[in-house]
Parts: structure tokens; sequence; C-alpha cells
């Protein structure tokens, strides 16, 4: 009996390293700053999440690294006029090349709408808009709703998101740990669907 209780306890204590050790190297791999992006696509889609993310996808549509522009997983009460006011250069954008998404409630509804938008206009390629912290399982999931098309990620990073003293920051240290915890559930998913390409 005792040996049984002292397997079991080493066993849950291997899983709780593991655990810890891939939690720091999560944090690790996160971007702490935003890309100089030169690559084009023939799309991009924005989670929504933050008006940063909203904003810095516009600005990239704006310079041409994309055709058309998806914004995924807004607010059913929010108009394209509310949005536009985010970005108000950018105003005409929103009356040729950017499409709204009210259904996607979570990042997999994320996915399944840039695919179906993507599927919709032909195209090939997407630049992937999100928080930096997001970021890894926003692609799990496009990879698995998208698998043969390029992806390219543009992480983006608020001014709030301390990454290099998360642990300093309690708020910050429970965001990252449950994202990461996400990440992991969306990693286990997508090797039901046959993915085992993490490039992440």
């Amino acid at each position: 009996m005792h040996r049984a209780r002292v397997t079991i306890l080493t066993v849950l204590g291997l899983i709780c390293f593991v655990l810890v050790v891939g939690f720091f190297m999560f944090v690790a791999q996160l971007a702490h700053d935003e890309p100089e992006l030169t690559d084009r696509a023939d799309g991009i889609v924005a989670l929504t999440g933050g008006p940063e993310r909203i904003i810095e996808a516009v600005d990239l549509l704006s310079k041409g690294h994309g055709k058309r522009l998806l914004v995924t997983g807004v607010n059913q009460g929010t108009t394209s006029h509310e949005i536009a006011k985010l970005t108000p250069k950018f105003h005409d954008e929103f009356g040729c090349c950017i499409d709204l998404d009210y259904e996607a409630a979570n990042t997999v509804g994320n996915a399944d709408a840039a695919q179906k938008w993507a599927r919709a206009h032909h195209m090939q390629s997407l630049i992937i808009v999100t928080s930096s912290y997001h970021m890894p399982r926003a692609l799990v999931e496009m990879h698995r709703a998208l698998p043969d098309l390029d992806l390219i990620p543009y992480p983006v990073v608020s001014s709030r998101a301390a990454y290099d003293e998360w642990w300093a920051d309690s708020g910050m240290a429970r965001l990252l740990f449950f994202e990461y915890l996400k990440y992991l559930g969306a990693r286990i998913r997508a090797e039901f669907y046959g993915f085992s390409d993490w490039k992440i």
C-alpha cells in the first residue's frame, strides 16, 4: 500500500514537473515585439479580443499585405461603423474589403469562420493577427481547419503585456498559465484530426 502511494505521488510529481517546464518553454517562445512583416498574402484574419488586433490588421491591409480582411468573433451588437472608429484614417477600407464574422464564439469558431471565408474567396495564404500569447493556440486551430494554406503569424504585443517580467504580475501570470493549458488542449484535439507537424 505504501509503495503504491509512493508510486502515485512520484507520477504526479513528474506530471507537475513536465507541466511547469512546458509552461516556461511556452512563455519563452512568445513574441515580445511585433514583427517587421515583409510577406504578402491573399487574405488577413484578425481574431477579436482587443482593439489592438483590429487596428494592426487594418493597417496591414492598408499597406497591401493582403487583399481582404476578415475580423472574426465580432460581438453581435457591434456594427462595422463602430469598428471603423478604431481606425478612422482607414475608414474607406470598411466599404470595400473588410468582412465581419459574428458567429465565432471562441478560437475554434474563429478557425472555422476563417476556413469558410478563405474557401469562398479562393485564398491560398493568410496572415493571422492575434495577441502574442494567443498566437500558438490560434495557429494550432488554424492549421487544423486550413491544413493546406500558408499561414503567416502576426503576433500583436500589447504595451500592457509585460512578458519579460510576467512572474511579477499575478494577473499576467494567470493569463499566461491558463492560455498554456488551453494551448495543450488544442494540441490534443488536433491530434485527433491527424495534424502532428508542430511548429510552435
